[in-house]
Formats: C-alpha cells, structure tokens, sequence
C-alpha cells in the first residue's frame, strides 16, 4: 500500500492537472461569468465616502455616488464646450423676475444695482419617483411600515436591504424646500450653508431660528433621545412650494450664478419621510443614515455596502431615463461619442467599486482588464499613462496593443504666480512714476518666467499654458490669435512665442534696475518668494532661481509651513507667491473674482492674493458680475482680461488637464471634472471584455505539469523504495526464521 505522504501527493498532482484543463483565467477577481455583464468596475481608494448626505457632501470621491444618487434642478451637458447649463428634474432653465427695494417689478434688462430681489419659480417635471426605500414603504391601510419602529425592529438590520418592504412616491416641490430647510439645521452642518445664507433670502435668520430650538432640546434631554427635527414645522420666506411642482426661491439682488448652485447636489431634494426615518434610535449606531444609504431620484441607487471594501450602484428602476446628448466638440463626432444620440442613460446596469489601497496593484489589475476605468473620480491616471507613454516606446506599445483609450482635457483650474501689490518692489507703486516701473519689473520677469518649460518639466505636458485667468470651457475665454497676452508673446503663424530675453532685460532697464541692479546704487536685485512647504531646495525653486538668474535677479526663497504661509497671505507680507483655484461653477466670474478690489485678502480676508486694486477692473467686474450670458458679458470679460494682462498682477501659470484611463471596450468616455454625473453616460461592450480578460490572462501551465511530473517521479521513486524496504524486511525475517 502507498504512504499516506505518497497518497497526498498523488492527489495534489490531480488537483494540478484538473486545474490546467480550465480555459479561463484563475487570477479572475470576478465570480464566474460577471466579466460578461453589463456592469462597469472601477475601484476607490484610501476610505470609503464618508458622507453622501446631499447637505454635507463636499469630497470629489464622494461625487460619483452623490452625482449618480441624486437630481439637482439642473446639471450640465456632458459634451458641451464651453459648459451649458441644462434641466435635470426642471422643466427649463428658468429666468428670474426683478424687484426693487421697494417691491416694484423691474424689466430683464434693468441695471442690476437697481435690484434688490430676484425670484425664480421653477416647474419640476411631473411624474419623477424616488428610489425604492423603506422609509416611504406603507402598509395596507396606508400608514408608514416603518414609522415608528418598534423596540428590536432594528436588531440585525444594517443595511437597506435588511427592511424587506420598500415603496415610492413622486418627487415634490416641496421636497426641494425640505432640501434648502436642510442646509440651515444645526444636526445637518452643511458646509455651504454660510454662502447660501449670503445669497437665499430669509435663510440666515432661519438657521438661527433652528439653532435656538435644538439647544433648547438638548438642555432638556439626552442627546440620544432628541426628537426628529420636523423641518415642516418651521419655514422661512426664501424657498416655498407654491404648489405640487412649482418651486419658488428668493435671491437677494440680482447674482445670475446662483443658477449654478442649483446643479449642484447641495441643493437636491431630500423627502421628508426619509430625515424621519433616519432619525429614529439607534439608527447611528446601525449605521444607517443618509451619509450611507442615500435616497433619490437619479439613475443609480446604492444598493451594496461593505465599508473600506466595496460599494454597489445599481440601476434605479424608477428612473425615467434621461436623453443622451446629440452635440458637442468639434472632435467629439470622429471620438465616437454622438453614436448614441437620444438613447435613454443610463446604459450600464451596475457599478461597482473595489477598494485598491495602493495603486500599483490598482494600474496592475486595469492592465489585467479587470477594471475598466482605474478611479471615476481622479484625473491623474490617464495624465500618468500618457507620461508613462511618452517615455517608454515599450509602455506606448503596451497600451497601444490593449486599446487603452487616454484622453484629456483642461479643466476648470489655474495655478499662477501672484505678486503682491501692497508690495513697493513688485506691487502696484505709490506714485505714476512707481507705477510704470513697477509695472514694467512684472513684466519682465514674465518674459523670463519660461512656463512652457516649466509645463514640460513639471507637468508633464498635461497642462495648457495661460494666457489670462479665464480657462477653456469658460465663456469669455480665447483661444489664440485674440487671446494672446501681448505683453509677453508675440504671434507667428499662428503659434504664440515669448518674447527674447532681450526684452525683458530692456524692460528691467527701464523700471530702474540695469543689468538687474539698482541703477542710484548698484546694488543686485533680490526678490523673495514665499513657499508653503520644504525647505527651498526643490527642483522647482531651483528652477525658478534660474529663470531669474536669466535676467540678473536674484530670487531668494522664504520657506515656511502652510500655517505660517496662510499667515502672511492674511496679512500681506508676502513679495511673491504661487497658488491656484478650482472653479466652483463654470462662470468667468468664479475667476475674475479672484482679481477684484474689494476681495482682498489683506483687507478684508477675500480671495482676491495678490491684493490686485485698479478701479477700472472692478467697475467692469461690477458690470459683469450682474449680465447673463450673452455677447456684452463676454465682451467684458475680454477687457477685464486685457487689463490684467497690461497690469500683469499674476504671471498667469497654466490650467491644468485632466487626463482619463478607459479601456477599450468602454464607450462615451470624456474625461472632466465639472461634469459630475458621468456614469451613466458609459457604454460596456460585456462581451469583448470578456474575451480581452481571457486573451490577457492567459494561464502559463507548464511549470505546474513540470511539477506534476517531479511529483509523479518522486512518488514513484518513494513507492519503490518503500517495496525494496519492504521486500529487505520480508526476506531477512525469512532468513531469521530458517535458522531458528
């Protein structure tokens, strides 16, 4: 008989070729048969989202749930260049009626100083419904399922798939107010809540109003047994519903941007049934809240959860689908992405997110084809795969070979070099005189200040060089030849080219510093920039060095913590600086604001860095900041543009792109960060992935039979010599047994 250690090789062996008979992969993370469905499979890193709250929500990872989950009044047309605002759960895009201070409707076109109240009524399009959820599931006589719970309903329950009764209803106006009541309670500490208060009538007044009440609960019993907040008891003027699906909001002054915010999911509608629900006891400790199991009206709904693992959105199928878009970029027809013009989103069933800590494993398994996009959220993956492409002939042939598509596109966004105009060197100047030195200093180091280079060396070439603060995307930006800043390019054939380093030293000459010195005393030229980190020694601040150095200015670099950085930003000691901005909305005013007078943040702790002042600037920005959109506000925006590139209070830097990573077999890809409701515009093509996955995974056998053989010639050789022992045995008990 064998041994057992021969018995247990022999059947590892059989595992090993039963195992080599299979034709798909054994690396696949999917069960059998899911890389065939309809299903979309990216990842996430680091954490979970922590709030989905609509109110709270405030974190780009939490955008493609929040985005997907729930419908803002409006939202953006996922092609459209430069962005355009479009109806989501609105019927239209509405346009506000005109007040005075003394309650006189005014005409569209009046100055917007003579406003004092805009009104926007909006119709919500009839017949939307909610997800399925528990919190609006009634019983048969019509009451609440699970309103109120009894003792030990929630035992076991943590999740939403734990209630097993769900209902729905229509979307309201009234649930958009419930929304915006939401914003000012003191249980929800929205984040937006302060800039909304500047802006909604009656809203601040309203939060306090909500504050006084909770503290009044709270002196009075423990913070466990609070009742629910009932926010239909209490209202204010600013948002009501005038009826089922007329929603009416009230805006101080004429602020045309506000219609942004309300595409934003701030501004989402939250039912009421659905705060109660997740009010009641111990529903914290369960885990079940809004920030995890949110409730809306959008394409997807979250259906699985398992914290800093996976995440599930599965098609809603309440959703009245949503038309996909017929236009867009000029390239986007040759792009595939208007093939499927008019078809209803969304187009995949479900998405699930994995958590991938690290991100070599992540980009490992997307080469792999199991995930289609790396991260929904960030950018950076397709900028990283075109750098890695652009530097390995190897890499470009690799994506190439998998059809890898990498797109990019600039975003919303503008990193710059401030100078501070309170600053007598650098700044603004106290006399006329001061004035066109200083102004021409500025310019010459912007000459010198070689972005190009500093895009290729330190981005990567996935930035766009700028010209002016307005970004593409952005109505009032322009391309070249008109967007040109003349004080530092000039044009030929149609492609802008610094200017010589001669220039800008004549330029240096005339604003009193010849050869970089200075010309009443002749000593050297020494500006300071302030850094937020580091010690100075960076690659990029010895880059700087010598862009200076190219024209005899010394630059000495005033490291310091970002605290103590923020410090002097406050305060305005800071010669020179870098910073950026991400836009809030799509809106040449979410940047020009940056450069206003009055925004200073010396003064009066605004945005506005550099302390820029030129009256000239903030009385168009005056102007601007009240027009619609329309030929005269763009025709602003082009002066306001003109003068800060003559002023030169910022060495304009560059916009930065954002660049996506999509398989092959995924369509309708556009990578942008202000359009937040991607997915349900992709399209998966099951079947190819499929076969690419087999084509990629390919099983290497031949060291397992390699090992099976070596098993096979161990066992046999451990059996014979098990026999021969056991034949030695049996003989020399026979001799012993013949001479007894």
């Amino acid at each position: 008989m064998l041994g057992a250690r021969a018995v247990r090789m022999l059947v590892l062996l059989a595992v090993t070729l039963v195992a080599a008979c299979t034709s798909g992969p054994v690396n696949s993370p999917y069960a059998h048969g899911e890389a065939d469905e309809n299903v979309l499979y990216t990842a996430f890193a680091q954490r979970s989202p922590k709030y989905l709250d609509p109110a709270r929500s405030y974190s780009a990872d939490e955008t493609p749930f929040t985005y997907s989950i729930y419908e803002p009044l409006y939202g953006y047309d996922y092609l459209a260049r430069p962005y355009k605002l479009v109806p989501k759960t609105a019927l239209a895009i509405e346009q506000p009626v005109y007040f005075d201070a003394a309650g006189q409707q005014l005409p569209d076109d009046a100055p917007g100083q003579q406003v004092a109240l805009s009104v926007y009524d909006i119709q919500i399009k009839p017949g939307i419904k909610f997800q399925p959820h528990p919190a609006l599931a009634r019983d048969a006589s019509g009451g609440y399922r699970y309103w109120p719970l009894q003792d030990g309903e929630l035992e076991h329950k943590f999740g939403i798939d734990d209630f097993p009764h769900t209902g729905t209803r229509e979307l309201l106006a009234s649930d958009y107010v419930y929304a915006f009541r939401r914003l000012a309670s003191p249980r929800v500490a929205s984040p937006i809540y302060g800039v909304m208060a500047e802006h909604v009538v009656g809203l601040r007044d309203y939060g306090e109003q909500l504050k006084k009440i909770d503290e009044t609960q709270s002196a009075t019993m423990a913070f466990a047994h609070r009742p629910w907040l009932d926010l239909r008891e209490t209202q204010f003027d600013g948002v009501q519903a005038l009826d089922s699906h007329t929603l009416r909001i009230k805006v101080k002054g004429k602020y045309p941007q506000f219609k942004y915010w309300l595409a934003m999911t701030f501004t989402a509608p939250v039912p009421w049934e659905v705060d109660r629900f997740y009010a009641q006891a111990g529903m914290d400790q369960h885990d079940l809240s809004l920030n995890t199991w949110p409730v809306g009206t959008g394409p997807y709904m979250l259906t699985e959860s398992i914290p800093n693992r996976r995440h599930v959105l599965s098609r809603n199928p309440n959703f009245r689908g949503e038309p996909y878009p017929c236009q867009g970029e000029p390239a986007d027809a040759a792009a595939g992405l208007l093939a499927d013009c008019g078809k209803l989103t969304p187009f995949v069933d479900k998405v699930v997110f994995s958590l991938e800590k690290e991100s070599v494993p992540l980009m490992g398994k997307f080469m792999q084809g199991y995930y289609d996009i790396p991260q929904v959220d960030r950018g950076d993956y397709g900028v990283a795969l075109r750098v890695a492409a652009g530097d390995s002939a190897e890499k470009a042939s690799l994506y190439r070979d998998h059809g890898i598509q990498l797109r990019s596109s600039t975003e919303a966004q503008v990193y710059y070099l401030g100078f501070n105009w309170r600053d007598p060197v650098v700044g603004q100047g106290d006399t006329p005189e001061q004035q066109e030195k200083n102004r021409k200093l500025r310019q010459a180091i912007g000459i010198a200040f070689n972005w190009e280079q500093f895009v290729s060396i330190f981005q990567n070439d996935e930035a766009q060089v700028a010209y002016g603060p307005v970004p593409p995307g952005i109505l009032g930006y322009q391309d070249l030849p008109q967007g040109i800043n003349e004080q530092i390019y000039t044009l030929e054939n149609g492609r802008a080219l610094r200017r010589p380093l001669d220039d800008a030293r004549q330029l240096l000459k005339e604003a009193g510093y010849p050869d970089g010195r200075e010309a009443d005393t002749g000593r050297p030229l020494i500006l300071h920039f302030d850094s937020a980190g580091g010690m100075g020694s960076s690659a990029m601040l010895d880059w700087m060095r010598r862009q200076l150095a190219s024209i005899n200015i010394q630059l000495e670099v005033r490291a310091t913590d970002y605290n103590r950085f923020q410090d002097k930003m406050r305060n305005g000691s800071a010669q020179m600086f870098m910073w950026g901005w991400v836009a809030d909305y799509p809106d040449a005013e979410n940047f020009l604001f940056l450069l206003y007078g009055p925004n200073a943040k010396a003064e009066g702790g605004g945005e506005n860095a550099s302390n820029y002042q030129n009256p000239l600037f903030d009385r168009l920005f005056e102007q601007m900041r009240f027009l619609d959109d329309g030929p005269e506000k763009e025709a602003l925006v082009h002066k306001m543009v003109d003068l800060v590139q003559h002023d030169a209070p910022w060495l304009f830097g560059y916009f930065p792109k954002s660049g996506g990573a999509y398989q092959a077999w995924v369509g309708n890809a556009k990578p942008t960060q202000m359009v937040r409701n991607t997915l349900q515009f992709y399209r998966i093509d099951p079947a190819l992935r499929a076969a690419k996955i087999k084509e990629w995974n390919q099983p290497v056998w031949w060291p397992l039979w390699l090992l099976g053989g070596l098993i096979a010639v161990g066992g046999f050789l451990a059996w014979r010599t098990a026999r021969n022992r056991d034949r030695s045995t049996a003989l020399a008990r026979h001799d012993t047994t013949r001479q007894a």
